[in-house]
């Protein structure tokens, strides 16, 4: 099963404070929280992965800068739940890659 999310990373994100004056980069850590709670916010994604997910993987391989407007695709054909967060404002760059797990019993 394929679905697409998009989100928009605000300018005025409290992540960019400091990180890095001149150059604002979205810490990955930042990053992997806003697809988190995108994937939590949908009823069916959030059960998939139960209540206390666990980050399998992740690649972090472009910046994402304030404002960015972000494509997640999500994959949940296999185990987890796998997702590409991809940059619209960049020709679709992909920033990030990785799969999410749910906790195991």
């Amino acid at each position: 099963m394929m679905q697409l999310l998009a989100l928009r990373i605000p300018v005025d994100h409290p992540a960019f404070a400091g990180h890095f004056p001149g150059q604002p980069l979205l810490p990955g850590v930042a990053l992997l929280a806003e697809v988190l709670e995108a994937v939590l916010a949908d009823g069916a994604l959030a059960q998939r992965l139960g209540p206390a997910p666990r980050l399998a993987n992740v690649k972090f391989l472009a910046p994402v800068r304030p404002g960015a407007e972000l494509a997640v695709e999500l994959d949940a054909s296999g185990r987890g739940l796998r997702f590409a967060v991809r940059d619209r404002g960049h020709g679709d760059r992909l920033a990030a890659s990785g799969q999410f797990e749910g906790a195991t019993p």
